[in-house]
């Protein structure tokens, strides 16, 4: 074990814009949510490899003499990290008495853990380890809280191995790796991306490694190198929704219509473009109250062209009323239905306006956060800079 206690943050995601457009070749822009997961990885000496997931009420320990039954199936892989080893999936499935059964949320983030627990110890002695992660983020809602449980994951066993260097210096607070290992973390995480999914598109896990935000176009992911720090509101209407359904829904309405879907899907394009052009600027130069207005214009006609595709519901056309009484402006993110909403809150907004919306909101049955997009990905911590609630959870065990 190359490190014997360390801690590791990384962010969820929202679609800013683009959401459903760009599975027809549009682009969308996704950005990092600065609601986080954190992980602790402790090396023990008691022989046994333990994982603590508090969210989820679920505490998982082997022997480590157990494991090595599994270690036949394993190799050498810290560079080969493009495609799951279908033998050690084989394995483990095995292992934890799933066969070729379905999977819940549960035994997926095992599999993940040990996925990439043995590919990248396997083909050593087996170190005895304590993770536990605590999650900001809602299961579920489209927030991308899996990936960020994936790269936690592929950072901190990736640096307990010595694949990566752990880059926190004796005198910081949180530091970053270099642009290669946030490579090497970023395809790990997509493994566990593809265990817990089955054929992800990457932008999630992409977003917990780099943060900011990401333009995404006919499967190339490019990270944005600056973007302003923008605050949110965040509501989760709770209303549950396939997004496979939603997405079939669309494709049907453009091979119905398609010369009236077909301008949408160019609008919403042009809208994803524009709102990045502005929020480049806004790096660039002054920002100033027109910036806004227009990211205010952009979130109306986006979320207009998303009902338009009949991704909306009922439940995000009172999240837009409620927020538009007090001058703020809302879309859904993700794959609408219900799920996630987001509402741009201005620099001047007042802070009562904002607790009277949050308060609104929660009066509907919504969950609410004020929160920003835009900040880091993955980073590791001191445990000075973790916040005193989430280190006492990750303390306890």
């Amino acid at each position: 074990m190359k490190v014997s206690d360390i801690f590791i943050s990384a962010p969820g995601k929202a679609i800013l814009h683009g959401e459903h457009a760009v599975v027809h070749g549009k682009v969308a822009l996704a950005v990092s949510l600065n609601l986080r997961t954190y992980l602790r990885l402790k090396a023990t000496n008691t022989g046994k490899v333990c994982v603590n997931l508090p969210n989820i009420d679920r505490f998982l320990c082997w022997d480590v003499s157990e494991l090595k039954r599994v270690m036949p199936f394993c190799s050498d892989r810290r560079e080969e990290v493009k495609l799951l080893d279908p033998e050690l999936m084989r394995g483990l499935r095995d292992f934890v008495g799933v066969g070729d059964g379905n999977l819940d949320t549960c035994t997926m983030a095992t599999l993940s853990f040990l996925y990439i627990y043995l590919s990248l110890f396997g083909s050593s002695e087996l170190p005895s380890v304590t993770v536990s992660v605590w999650s900001e983020l809602p299961t579920g809602a489209g927030l991308g809280s899996s990936a960020a449980y994936s790269v936690c994951l592929a950072a901190a066993l990736l640096c307990a191995s010595g694949a990566i260097p752990s880059p926190l210096k004796e005198w910081d607070q949180t530091a970053r790796w270099c642009q290669e290992d946030l490579e090497l973390i970023n395809s790990w995480a997509f493994q566990g991306e593809m265990i817990i999914h089955g054929n992800p598109s990457g932008v999630d896990n992409a977003v917990g490694t780099w943060g900011g935000m990401l333009r995404f176009l006919a499967g190339k992911i490019i990270p944005l190198s600056r973007v302003p720090l923008l605050r949110i509101l965040l509501t989760n209407t709770k209303v549950p929704r396939s997004t496979k359904v939603l997405v079939a829904g669309v494709k049907d309405k453009i091979n119905k219509f398609p010369s009236i879907m077909t301008p949408v899907l160019d609008s919403v394009d042009a809208v994803s473009c524009t709102c990045e052009k502005v929020l480049s600027e806004m790096t660039s130069r002054p920002i100033t109250g027109e910036h806004y207005n227009i990211l205010e214009e952009l979130i109306d006609v986006n979320q207009h062209h998303l009902n338009v595709m009949g991704v909306g519901h009922p439940s995000l056309d009172t999240l837009c009323r409620i927020t538009l009484a007090r001058g703020l402006h809302s879309k859904l993110t993700g794959a609408g239905g219900g799920g996630c909403g987001i509402t741009l809150l201005r620099p001047e907004t007042d802070s009562l306006v904002v607790q009277a919306t949050v308060q609104d909101l929660k009066d509907c049955g919504f969950d609410c956060w004020e929160t920003s997009i835009g900040g880091p990905g993955v980073q590791q911590h001191s445990p000075l800079s973790v916040k005193e609630d989430i280190l006492e959870i990750l303390r306890q065990y």
